[in-house]
Order: structure tokens, then C-alpha cells, then sequence
């Protein structure tokens, strides 16, 4: 097991980012280029993350497909901000526990994702990958603040 934790300063206030985190457009919008995924069960995502198990296919450029996770969501309370939980497993990864922290600071929020990987002898691979997702992922949140959160309203409003 490896544990991930990456943080970058957004400049949106906790609510607002909080807000759109709960929106499962975002999952896609987020990883766009790197990767995609398919709701299966069920078969559509609900208009906002609720606690429960929810299964996807991922696809890797939006077309390779790569293996079947469960992405949970859970809202534990017992840390000092706000979390949103995803305590995932999947056909290539068993454990992907991955923790999202909103914290607010300086008139902006702190982001950080951390994940804890177990997939055997693929750890390190993954954990390698990981590394360059949630970066990308954290890019493409600062880029989609700074654009006034314009590209993903767009993509719900479609």
C-alpha cells in the first residue's frame, strides 16, 4: 500500500468549489484528454453525489478501455474540514481510497486529494500514475476557477 497526498491553492471560496465537487459532471470534465468514465450501475450518474457504490468503466484517452472500479462516496465527519471520500476498488487496483480536503484559506480554498493504492505488484506503476492524474487534475482545477467555472457551466447546461 502507497499513500498520495497532493494539495494546490484554488481561488474560489470553499462553497463554491465544495458546490461544483459535488457535481458528478466534474469527475469527466476534470481527468478530459487523460481519461473517461462510464456509469454501469447504475447506468447514470446522479445530478449530485449522494453516499453510496457506484460502478464505471474507465477508459484511458476517452477510448482504451482500461478495467471496471467502484467509486464510493462517503462524507465522513470526523476530520477538521470538509471530506468527500471515494473508497474505491477496481479490476486493476483492490484498495483506491482516495480522500478529498476543502480547507478554507487566504479568501480561496486549499484542495487536496490523498489516496492510498494497493494493487499488488502494480502498486508502484499506479502509484507513479496517480501522481500525474491528480496533478493534471488539480491543473485543470485551477484552470476551470480561473475561467469562472464557464466550461464546466456550459457542459451542464447541455
Amino acid at each position: 500500500m502507497r499513500t498520495l497526498k497532493i494539495s494546490t491553492y484554488l481561488a474560489a471560496d470553499l462553497e463554491t468549489v465544495k458546490s461544483y465537487l459535488m457535481t458528478p459532471a466534474l469527475l469527466n470534465y476534470l481527468v478530459a484528454g487523460l481519461m473517461k468514465f462510464h456509469p454501469i450501475e447504475p447506468n447514470f450518474f446522479p445530478s449530485k453525489w449522494v453516499e453510496g457504490k457506484f460502478s464505471v468503466k474507465m477508459f484511458a484517452f476517452h477510448f482504451l478501455p482500461i478495467g471496471k472500479q467502484i467509486v464510493g462516496i462517503e462524507f465522513p465527519q470526523k476530520f477538521d474540514h470538509w471530506v468527500l471520500r471515494d473508497n474505491g476498488s477496481g479490476s486493476i487496483a483492490k484498495t483506491w481510497d482516495h480522500l478529498i480536503f476543502l480547507e478554507s484559506k487566504g479568501g480561496g480554498t486549499r484542495y487536496t486529494d490523498e489516496v492510498s493504492i494497493d494493487a499488488g505488484l502494480f502498486t508502484l506503476p499506479i502509484y507513479i500514475y496517480a501522481f500525474i492524474f491528480y496533478s493534471y487534475r488539480q491543473m485543470r482545477w485551477r484552470k476551470l476557477v480561473n475561467l469562472n467555472f464557464r466550461p464546466l457551466n456550459d457542459q451542464l447546461i447541455e
